[in-house]
């Protein structure tokens, strides 16, 4: 808290426990000036009188900015306590708030049903060491304000006299609240009795998640009950946590995906603008152009009239001059022509003649290959001569030495002649089989030369009327090239129109998207409104039937008042009281029908708005896969059509 709004508050106090006839305690103003810039009030362990706590409730009631008052064992009169709490009843800012070991009692607990049922900000209460369960009046109001409380999420009721009635009623006050998640009741008088109400309470009871019911004489197999129920409830719980995370995340992506199909639909809607542009740039250009050939075809066309003014005037004069300029002209094409066939076949003679020089080369080598392959036939002949004097000679010397193997060196020397006369032999078959493969690639070289002729001659034919498909060709692609720019422009003009429709209906079926989008979440909001219409209807019968509760048990004070003061009329009067007990039990059982009517109506509703929330994700779903499915085709209608030339490349 600042500093200067602090000095206010302390001013304040003071002022108003001077109008009350009071001085201001010195503790309390030392401690508001130790709280300076914090948000945390407390006054643990200082006692504090009546007309403070007057001054501090008023003060209170305003929004000043503690979120946490800490009034711990400061002996608070039950007068005290009530200012202190009716003062906080209209406070928004406080979040927790502690008044352990104050011996608070019937106005004390009757304060805090006041302060439960109109305070909408306290987030933790704690009233341990107190005494609020020896009224059972009292409590019983205390836990209606627990009842109709929807903010509190932590209270400490310790050490504070609660026996089994008093537990009753707090599961009545535990079926009704939604938002209590711990309750600590330890160290009290529950008993049997109450920790089975407080079993019982919690079957319809799933927001609260810890129980402590420890030194309460209660057995243990209610206990490992509580506890199972406890473990039920936290689980219900995180899964309800979850639930909320994952739609929290859902409703962000809904709104993500609603942002991207919008930056999807001006990103589209630029990129046709700049198409537009385009085509319209393209159109003015091909008009200036289609401009600049005209203005081309017109001058053309009057330096052509003066040509042919200028021809008719040459042609009288070159009308007489033709006649010598034709014979000429024919001595000159006949001259012209036989130099050109001189020319051309001295060409063909010099590349025949240069082909002959190239066979005559080969021819040459061939020959000499030839001569070498004949040389080397004499040389091995020679060699086989003396080869074979030498021979001679040996075997002379060797019949001369050894006339004991003279057959044998015969025999020997027979067979050496018919291996050299057989591969002699062998020798002159592949000689002679080298010169007719030779032979016949002459052959073959002279009948590929006459056919090289042959194709020259062809060939010649072939190129001259290629030269004049050439000239028609091109003459008939100029025409083709006009008559394309033509189709071209036209086909243009028509892809700028359906471009243009195609944006139109783009734009109608977002409209109807969107119409369809606004008419569901306002059938959602109707029934949002109509769970909360029965949301409300269910609290007012739940205080309707408290209601009738009480006056049905004033009703049975007054006449046990009357069986007292009339001990002749007792049996009459029970059978009274039986029968006004039978008639709780119908009107109970008839409420809890209600109830469990209500609870069916509610699960029936959720299911409906489960339904319409799956739809409505599906049907944007839907209308995502058609935008999408749009965009694509008109992405590809626009890459196949001739406009795909003006798409700027990404």
């Amino acid at each position: 808290m600042p500093a200067a709004e602090m000095d206010d508050f302390r001013r304040s106090y003071a002022r108003l426990c001077k109008e009350s006839g009071a001085e201001p305690q010195e503790s309390v103003l030392q401690h508001l000036q130790e709280v300076t810039g914090r948000s945390r009030m407390d006054f643990a362990t200082h006692s504090l009188s009546v007309d403070t706590c007057r001054a501090l409730g008023k003060l209170l009631q305003d929004e000043l900015q503690f979120t946490e008052i800490v009034l711990s064992d400061c002996m608070l009169s039950e007068e005290g306590a009530k200012l202190l709490l009716h003062g906080l009843c209209a406070n928004t800012v406080v979040k927790s708030l502690d008044l352990k070991g104050n011996n608070l009692r019937a106005v004390g607990a009757e304060a805090l049903a006041k302060l439960l049922r109109q305070n909408k900000s306290v987030r933790s209460l704690t009233l341990e060491w107190n005494n609020l369960g020896i009224w059972e009046e009292s409590f019983a109001l205390f836990c209606e304000g627990l009842g109709a409380n929807c903010t509190l999420q932590r209270l400490d009721l310790r050490n504070n006299q609660i026996n089994h009635q008093g537990a009753g009623e707090l599961s009545m006050a535990l079926k009704n609240n939604s938002s209590l998640q711990e309750l600590d009741l330890r160290w009290n008088n529950i008993g049997l009795l109450g920790g089975r109400a407080l079993l019982n309470c919690l079957h319809s009871n799933r927001a609260l998640r810890q129980l402590g019911l420890a030194g309460n004489n209660i057995p243990s197999d209610i206990l490992k009950a509580v506890d199972q129920a406890m473990e039920r409830n936290q689980e219900h719980q995180n899964i309800l946590c979850k639930s909320h995370n994952v739609t929290r995340v859902l409703s962000k992506e809904v709104l993500c995906l609603k942002e991207e199909k919008a930056k999807q639909f001006l990103d589209l809607m630029d990129t046709v603008d700049r198409q537009r542009e385009e085509i319209t740039r393209s159109n003015r250009v091909s008009v200036a152009r289609v401009g600049q050939l005209q203005e081309a075809l017109t001058e053309q066309h009057s330096v052509l009239n003066s040509l042919k003014a200028k021809l008719q005037m040459t042609e009288a004069a070159l009308a007489l001059s033709e006649q010598k300029v034709r014979s000429l002209g024919e001595l000159q094409s006949t001259a012209k022509e036989e130099q050109a066939r001189l020319v051309e076949s001295h060409a063909k003679e010099l590349q025949q003649l240069k082909k002959v020089d190239e066979l005559e080369r080969k021819c040459r080598g061939q020959q000499e290959q030839l001569f070498q392959v004949k040389e080397t036939l004499t040389h091995t002949t020679a060699e086989l001569k003396l080869r074979a004097v030498q021979a001679e000679e040996r075997l002379e010397m060797d019949k001369r030495r050894y006339k004991q193997n003279l057959e044998d060196a015969e025999s020997l020397r027979l067979k050496e002649v018919a291996q050299m006369t057989h591969h002699l032999e062998a020798i002159e078959h592949s000689l002679q089989d080298r010169v007719q493969r030779l032979e016949n690639i002459r052959i073959g070289l002279e009948e590929e030369l006459s056919q090289v002729k042959a194709a020259a001659v062809v060939e010649q034919g072939r190129v001259e009327e290629e030269l004049i498909k050439a000239k028609n060709q091109a003459r008939l692609e100029e025409q083709q090239q006009l008559e394309h720019l033509e189709e071209k422009l036209r086909l243009m003009a028509q892809s700028r129109d359906e471009a243009q429709n195609r944006c139109l209906q783009q734009k109608q079926a977002m409209a109807e998207a969107l119409g369809k989008e606004t008419q569901l979440s306002m059938q959602l909001e109707g029934l949002k409104r109509r769970v909360e219409e029965l949301q409300q209807e269910l609290s007012s019968k739940e205080q309707e039937k408290v209601a009738e509760v009480n006056k049905v048990r004033v009703e049975l004070q007054e006449q046990i008042g009357h069986l007292e003061a009339e001990r002749t009329a007792q049996e009459g009067l029970r059978e009274k009281i039986s029968a006004l007990e039978r008639q709780l039990k119908v009107l109970s059982s008839n409420h809890r029908e209600a109830l469990l009517d209500k609870d069916s109506e509610i699960s029936s509703l959720l299911e409906k708005l489960r339904v319409r929330e799956a739809e409505i994700s599906r049907m944007r779903e839907e209308e995502a896969q058609r935008a999408s499915f749009l965009q694509n085709a008109i992405m590809t209608y626009v890459q196949g059509s001739p406009l795909s030339s003006f798409i700027p490349k990404k």
